[in-house]
């Protein structure tokens, strides 16, 4: 887990339980608009497990590194939140790094401890199709790097 994010899962871990929702909702405002080309939700995946609409795209680069891509109302501050953890927490990493994140992440945080097992849920699928999409990126990368 790259160093960035696993700051925040020890500042989430250690965080007494009733600063954790507010620790939570400022990550919220981490996401960043889309590009262009994607507002419209072209190429992403949408993550039926959410509440709530929310897309996702991740791309690998050339260097091995990995672009992340996220779209979520404001209405909906704490699954927005989940994006932002996963922002703040993965700009720049390698797809080693993405991959090694774990499954159980929010778990790890203390979230578990302070918001609905749904919402729990709907971050674990996202973080799960967000490494699906580095793994599948990686593959197509690998694939046309002899070419």
């Amino acid at each position: 887990m790259p160093d960035k994010l696993a700051a925040i899962v020890d500042e989430f871990a250690s965080a007494p339980r009733d600063v954790v929702l507010e620790m939570l909702l400022e990550y919220s405002d981490a996401v960043r608009p889309l590009p262009p080309e994607l507002e419209a939700h072209a190429g992403m995946e949408q993550v039926p497990e959410c509440q709530t609409p929310f897309f996702l795209k991740a791309d690998v680069t050339a260097a091995g590194t990995v672009e992340l891509y996220f779209d979520c109302p404001p209405e909906a501050p704490t699954t927005r939140a989940f994006a932002g953890i996963l922002t703040e927490g993965l700009e720049g990493a390698t797809v080693a790094d993405v991959l090694a994140v774990p499954g159980d992440l929010y778990q790890r945080m203390g979230l578990a401890n302070a918001i609905s097992p749904l919402r729990v849920r709907g971050g674990t699928a996202i973080l799960r199709r967000l490494k699906n999409q580095v793994s599948q990126g990686q593959a197509v990368d690998h694939g046309g790097a002899g070419q």
